[in-house]
């Protein structure tokens, strides 16, 4: 007889918390964690945070001006458009918050499968014209691939 064993009890207290505000792991792609490292200092600290520009400096050498330009950029665009607040989690933090992964899955999809990317977009600003801001993270998608780091989930 084939038995089908209980589902384990939901966690509760502070772990139940935590698994509710940040259901995701982060990304195993390397290039995935660096944008999400730099999009977390940037949103906790503004748009020249030195964390950012160093991890961007050290991930893509002499040729970080241009991630680091865009990726500003992206995150100038998502502030000023959001009609909705976008939860980021802190740096260090080996889990992600939805808006962190759909921000991330957008970066990755934005040029092969668009369509979801706008969707997903649309979702995560809370409103319908996103153009410009989509247009702005399929620029920050192409300086990473055009550098060799391709982002990826």
């Amino acid at each position: 007889m084939n038995h089908i064993p209980a589902p384990a009890p939901a966690p509760t207290g502070p772990a139940s918390a935590t698994l509710t505000a940040l259901p995701y792991e982060v990304p195993e792609c390397a290039n995935a964690r660096i944008a999400l490292f730099a999009m977390r200092r940037m949103g906790a600290n503004g748009l020249a945070d030195a964390r950012a520009a160093h991890a961007l400096f050290t991930a893509f050498g002499e040729a970080f001006r241009r991630p680091l330009t865009l990726l500003r950029s992206l995150m100038a665009d998502m502030a000023a458009n959001a009609a909705q607040p976008i939860a980021i989690a802190p740096c260090c933090c080996a889990r992600m918050t939805p808006s962190e992964r759909a921000l991330v899955t957008i970066l990755s999809r934005v040029e092969t499968r668009s369509d979801h990317a706008r969707l997903l977009m649309q979702d995560l600003l809370g409103q319908r014209r996103i153009d410009g801001v989509l247009a702005s993270a399929a620029a920050v998608a192409v300086a990473f691939a055009d550098e060799g780091r391709p982002i990826t989930v």
